[in-house]
């Protein structure tokens, strides 16, 4: 326990270990997770495609252990899809069965923000993270030091650019999160709570595997497993027996579900590195560098539990994002763990440093609330023209319409911020957390207002709704359609959104000359291509073109629409 005693870098007097009130940090999470949960469609691509198969369960169209979107099965991640499956079941009948489905997801983001506070608020109670005691006292009272602590680690998360939109979507990969979230409160709750600390890591692992991520659980039970093996708490060393227990579950459950799904795929190049650079520069922004000065202060004390658990988890969630060529969506499990080292800097942190931050994110996040008023201005009164303009070019057939609520709370928004500006630039630099309440509050701001503001634009570039309302002009909805060349979000959006059918065509689905014979008894057939000729390769002979249709916001993509010729 010699090491124990090593002088910590953290000098913290007792003015310095003021909490965040807890009504702003209620309203702070709330403005993050609430906006963009109403009124929008799910987008496309994997928010959508999700939707779909949690909607098709629901709706009994598929089964619940092998669900299948269009004849194509799942990655695996059975859990996501069941908690929006029931979601949808319990609510659907009173409310948009999106939001349904989306409602869960909303309250595993705010899982994942308590998780890591506490997670923090555990890992700072520790006497290894403890500040430097004064000679005549004065110093930060331990709880209250780890409760700052704890506030800034929360506020870091959010200050991530890589949550904002992945952490907002109805995705495997927030709860994901949420469990990652989960393990590391229980790897640093386990000395303080050591039975509960127990079960939730073998149920986060056990979760993880379970929602498309067998490897990475895994691999992180292992890492924790080893942190809880070399504990100097001897009732935590026992428990590693118990996570090795939950390992060989997971393991099996993830094979019974055939959830391994290898997707190795390295850098190849520099410009491959290059751009995975770039990739982990920006997504976690503003950690990184707080996260480099933490390793660096915390040099001699990264065999301490506040500094190695979080480092484990970091360093096998970024080793993930290197081995699948720079995907950034296994790179947002690495926040969590990020947002805690990134607390540990904050009580060595200069002050130039901790003013730069500030007015970086004053200028930046400033710039960007007034880019988002000046496109409202000119959507909805027309001055400065030209944003208006460019919207109607790159979406046509938006119609603008007004929204009151919508507008109350981006000004409210807007007012709270430059209340925090001011705030923040007057002379009040005593508090731990006072370094990234900017960052945080700036991409909060942002966020809800893209989610008002710019809502109805977004959601009619990024929804596929305009495309079947156009397709539904041609083919009844409810029909069953033959898809040629589409995607799995294409599937997702027929039949999520248009109610169809779908039976795609080639290798995982029927066969071109069944559909000609009349065999699946489909009288409509979908061509997706991205050709501008005539008319595409692999039309059907003798087949009726109805009329090609396409996303107003997408130039590249068109959907060729066929009709057989009996049913003309």
């Amino acid at each position: 326990m010699a090491s124990v005693n090593l002088p910590t870098p953290a000098l913290v007097p007792h003015r310095a270990a003021q909490a965040l009130p807890r009504w702003a940090l209620w309203l702070l999470c709330a403005a993050y997770v609430l906006p963009g949960v109403i009124g929008r469609d799910p987008w496309r691509n994997a928010d959508l495609t999700a939707y779909a198969y949690m909607l098709a369960m629901a709706e009994g169209r598929t089964s619940w252990l092998a669900p299948m979107l269009g004849g194509l099965p799942t990655d695996g991640a059975l859990l996501p899809h069941w908690l929006g499956a029931v979601f949808i079941q319990a609510l659907g009948s009173w409310i948009d069965p999106a939001l349904a489905a989306r409602l869960p997801f909303a309250l595993l983001l705010l899982a994942t923000l308590a998780g890591v506070w506490y997670a923090t608020f555990h890992l700072a109670r520790t006497e290894a993270a403890q500040p430097v005691r004064f000679a005549f006292g004065g110093e930060a009272h331990p709880v209250d030091y780890a409760r700052a602590l704890a506030d800034g680690a929360l506020l870091a998360l959010v200050a991530c650019l890589g949550l904002l939109q992945l952490g907002h979507e109805t995705t495997p990969e927030l709860v994901q999160l949420s469990e990652v979230a989960a393990l590391l409160w229980a790897l640093a709750a386990a000395p303080f709570r050591t039975h509960i600390a127990g079960w939730v890591a073998g149920l986060a692992v056990v979760a993880l595997a379970l929602s498309g991520a067998p490897s990475l659980a895994l691999a992180l039970g292992t890492a924790g497993g080893l942190v809880w093996a070399f504990s100097n708490y001897p009732q935590v060393r026992r428990l590693s027996p118990w996570l090795l227990l939950a390992l060989a579950v997971a393991a099996g459950l993830a094979t019974w579900a055939d959830a391994w799904r290898w997707r190795l795929d390295g850098p190849r190049s520099l410009a491959g590195l290059w751009a995975m650079g770039r990739t982990l520069v920006w997504f976690t922004w503003p950690t990184w560098p707080l996260v480099l000065w933490t390793l660096w202060r915390w040099r001699h004390h990264w065999h301490h539990r506040h500094i190695s658990i979080p480092l484990s988890m970091v360093a096998v969630c970024s080793g993930a994002f290197v081995l699948m060529n720079g995907y950034d969506r296994v790179l947002m499990l690495a926040l969590p763990g990020l947002a805690v080292l990134a607390a540990f800097a904050l009580p060595t942190l200069q002050r130039s440093a901790g003013a730069a931050i500030d007015w970086f994110s004053v200028f930046f996040f400033s710039l960007a609330a007034l880019a988002v008023w000046v496109i409202y201005a000119s959507m909805q009164g027309g001055v400065p023209a030209q944003p208006l303009a460019n919207i109607l070019r790159l979406a046509p057939g938006f119609e603008v319409r007004f929204q009151a609520v919508e507008l109350l709370f981006a000004a409210l928004g807007t007012l709270a911020w430059l209340a925090l500006v001011r705030w923040r630039t007057a002379r009040h630099r005593h508090p731990l957390w006072k370094t990234l309440v900017l960052p945080a509050s700036g991409v909060t701001l942002s966020w809800l207002l893209t989610m008002t503001l710019l809502l109805p634009v977004l959601d009619y570039a990024r929804s596929p709704r305009p495309l079947i309302t156009a397709l539904a002009r041609h083919v009844p909805r409810g029909s069953c359609v033959v898809l040629q060349g589409g995607s799995r979000p294409s599937i997702a959006a027929l039949e999520a959104l248009g109610g169809y059918r779908v039976q795609p065509l080639g290798r995982h689905g029927i066969r071109r000359s069944d559909v000609l014979a009349g065999s699946p008894g489909c009288n409509h057939w979908l061509i997706e291509s991205r050709t501008n000729a005539a008319e595409p390769s692999g039309a059907p002979e003798g087949w009726v073109l109805l009329a090609r249709v396409r996303r107003p916001t997408d130039r590249h993509t068109q959907t060729w629409v066929y009709q057989r010729p009996s049913a003309s």
